[in-house]
């Protein structure tokens, strides 16, 4: 496996002009490290990879890469509705030095768990980077079923799965089919420790972007079966896990990120800076953690 533990699905930090901001990118990846966040995930959902240019996402993997310097790993998101474009992708991080690969399912096509299959495997076989599928039907209109995900995980290099479903019963039943090498990833801050309990080996966390070191505790303490400490450090988290998801992300977490003090802009269009409304929900919630 890639990694185990608290891995944080990082923001792309912005300037006031909606250009990429390095200084701020720098800060956070060198946060993330000193709180122990074990893998970063870069242009993922929460790092807006859908309105991410192709000359910035080669600026970002090489300067993420660079930065990082081989401390965790870097998992980059190379995901596309296309297998074609996903290739490139794919390809591109991996020649840029990227250590995974994070690759949602296919959206608006709506594909059959057949044509998930070859996607998957067509894209494997043009890489030699470790990936992780990604399943958020929420978002992409498609859900993995733990047969195909099954069927996915003797390819050699498709090593873990990031499951956002929100079904309990569909993560237990991929648990119990897959082989212990490979790995199941909450993609769920509010449902972190209960799929920790189920088996899996770690988080992809929108929420560790604020609270990297409370994420990384709380999955340490889960692997080790401390379920006493776990629900304290998941109590600590809860008001923080459902705030992250009060509009569409990353609009919660990037405002929740410049409140506490991190220069992280506003998302690109069609998404919006966070409402009014949203601000005063926010500023209730980070007055909890400062009380």
């Amino acid at each position: 496996m890639i990694f185990k533990g608290s891995a944080v699905a990082l923001v792309t930090p912005m300037t006031q002009s909606g250009e990429i901001n390095y200084y701020s990118l720098k800060e956070l990846i060198d946060y993330q490290i000193a709180c122990g966040t074990k893998a970063i995930i870069i242009l993922g959902t929460t790092g807006e990879s859908s309105t991410i240019k192709e000359d910035e996402r080669e600026k970002i993997i090489k300067f993420c890469v660079c930065m990082v310097a081989k401390r965790i790993p870097v998992i980059v998101g190379t995901g596309s509705n296309s297998t074609a474009t996903a290739i490139k992708f794919t390809k591109q991080a991996e020649k840029l030095g990227a250590d995974g690969a994070l690759i949602v399912t296919p959206y608006y096509n709506k594909c059959n768990q057949d044509g998930l299959f070859e996607h998957y495997k067509k894209i494997a076989s043009e890489t030699n980077l470790p990936i992780i599928l990604y399943n958020v039907p929420s978002r992409t209109g498609v859900n993995i079923l733990p047969e195909t995900v099954l069927k996915l995980s003797k390819i050699k290099n498709i090593v873990g799965l990031k499951e956002a479903s929100g079904n309990l019963n569909q993560i237990s039943k991929i648990i119990s089919l897959v082989n212990s090498s490979f790995a199941v990833y909450s993609g769920d801050d509010n449902l972190t420790l209960p799929i920790l309990a189920l088996g899996a080996v770690g988080t992809i966390s929108v929420t560790a972007n604020v609270y990297p070191e409370q994420m990384e505790l709380l999955c340490e303490f889960a692997l080790s079966q401390d379920y006493s400490n776990a629900r304290r450090i998941n109590n600590f988290l809860k008001n923080a896990n459902h705030a992250m998801f009060l509009d569409v992300n990353p609009i919660p977490v990037k405002a929740y990120m410049n409140m506490v003090g991190f220069k992280v802009g506003i998302p690109r269009l069609p998404l919006t800076e966070a409402s009014e409304k949203l601000k005063r929900e926010l500023k209730e919630v980070i007055k909890k953690y400062e009380s």
